[in-house]
């Protein structure tokens, strides 16, 4: 009974283990483009560009919020336990004691006219204006009915939003060219790696020829050696050439925010002809450039801000009302018996006259950078121009160095045969083979090298050009 009771143990056990392992080996087969909209969608950097609109969006509806009326209601209810006064001079007992002394009045016991006894001089009179217990309710409306810069900031809510959206885009396009560089650095390595690998296997054939014929009495020791060093080589080659797969993979992953323990399959491979397509194009147009977009539509903003500045010299004007009613009471209970209501209408006008040339400060900021977004506009344009220049002399560079790098290879291959075949016939040494594919396997890796060359080429005049 146990026994059958901890198999089950074991059994479940397995099962949650082959479940989450299941889980964390989950496999991606991603074309570039794949790729791309995974980056896109998951990136921090993009998301955080996004929330940025989002925050806009937002600031969008405070600046509404100024044009649209303010309502506000209070309430309140206080008890007094000391009652607050109010001391006021004592204007009226020397005003009564005058008036006795200017009629001759005569005090009634001792006959003789009354006269004020203090000169004048008696303390403050204390007034209470309230009662203790107090309420009041009210509401109050206030309506802006002019004012420059909140007409201003309504006008300027959409270019906002393009701004934000626009950063979005410039911040979208970076790691779309950083992801298209990564993922065919990873092509090549695993076409690279594919070529170590035939060199492996045909070094593995060439050493078993060799034993064969050492044993037969037709070879040195000193060959097997030989090939035993260069195999010895090519394993390592190998190994280095899978480790920079690996941390290229991770890189990607890390890259389009992928957990790290999925597996990511790369699915598209190089097409050569698709490299050269487009490199003979001379038209370009600056607008096709993201961050041009995005200084232009900043422009924009700065003009407004210009604008805010000059506008909040001018008068505003308000529109204000309040309905509000309030009870006082000796006690608790007799509290709103009656309400006493208030209300009132009116208009605020303020006029700025003197400010200690602060708005004069603010207009001339925004003037001066408005000026400043428009030398970097001017800046980014020769810079577009320049970048243009140089990818394309990369880009011709790169792929004429691709395919000298290619014929090396046709030749070098056409070489390691030809020797190749005359060893085995008997007819060259196994040093004319060694040399042969030690120049193959040069041949090789300055290939893929003056490939990668061109697909960063390429991609850096896609982006030159802003048609990435």
């Amino acid at each position: 009974m146990q026994k059958n009771r901890l198999n089950k143990m074991v059994l479940l056990f397995i099962t949650i283990v082959s479940g989450y392992n299941g889980m964390a080996q989950t496999k991606n087969e991603f074309s570039v483009k794949q790729a791309v909209d995974y980056g896109l969608k998951n990136a921090a950097q993009v998301k955080n560009a996004l929330i940025d609109i989002k925050n806009q969006e937002q600031n969008n509806r405070e600046i509404t919020s100024q044009a649209l009326p303010q309502i506000s209601a209070t309430g309140s209810l206080t008890h007094y336990y000391n009652i607050p006064v109010q001391p006021i001079p004592d204007f009226i007992s020397p005003e009564f004691y005058t008036i006795l002394e200017n009629n001759h009045v005569q005090n009634s016991t001792t006959g003789q006219t009354i006269t004020d006894p203090n000169h004048g001089v008696y303390p403050d009179l204390q007034f209470s204006f309230t009662l203790p217990w107090n309420s009041n309710l009210g509401i109050t409306l206030n309506q802006i009915l002019f004012d420059g810069q909140v007409f201003v900031g309504l006008k300027a809510r959409k270019s906002a939003i393009d701004f934000y959206t626009k950063q979005a885009e410039v911040t979208q396009e970076q790691i779309k060219a950083n992801i298209y560089k990564i993922y065919y650095q990873l092509v090549v390595g695993q076409k690279q790696l594919a070529s170590v690998q035939s060199n492996i296997d045909d070094l593995d054939k060439q050493l078993h020829d060799t034993k064969e014929i050492y044993k037969n009495g037709f070879a040195e020791k000193l060959d097997i050696d030989k090939l035993n060093v260069q195999l010895n080589n090519l394993e390592t080659q190998k190994q280095v050439v899978e480790n920079q797969i690996a941390a290229g993979n991770a890189g990607l992953k890390f890259l389009i925010n992928m957990p790290q323990n999925e597996e990511l399959v790369l699915t598209d491979t190089l097409n050569e002809d698709e490299l050269k397509t487009g490199i003979l194009d001379e038209s370009y147009n600056y607008n096709d450039r993201k961050d041009i977009q995005l200084l232009m539509i900043n422009a924009k903003l700065q003009a407004y801000n210009v604008k805010r500045y000059q506008l909040s010299r001018i008068p505003t004007l308000s529109a204000t009302g309040s309905y509000s009613k309030a009870a006082y009471s000796d006690q608790f209970s007799d509290l709103g018996q009656p309400w006493y209501t208030a209300s009132y209408i009116g208009l605020n006008l303020n006029v700025p006259i003197f400010t200690g040339f602060y708005k004069n400060a603010k207009i001339q900021e925004a003037k001066l950078a408005l000026q400043e977004n428009n030398n970097n506009l001017e800046h980014l344009k020769q810079s577009v121009d320049n970048d243009v220049a140089q990818s394309r002399i990369n880009m011709k560079s790169a792929l004429a160095t691709m395919d000298n790098q290619k014929s090396n290879i046709q030749l070098a291959e056409q070489v390691y045969n030809s020797t190749q075949l005359k060893y085995e016939q008997g007819l060259g040494s196994n040093q004319e083979t060694y040399d042969a594919q030690t120049q193959l396997e040069v041949a090789q890796n300055n290939y893929y090298n003056a490939l990668y060359d061109a697909i960063i080429a390429k991609i850096n005049y896609l982006q030159a050009v802003g048609k990435l």
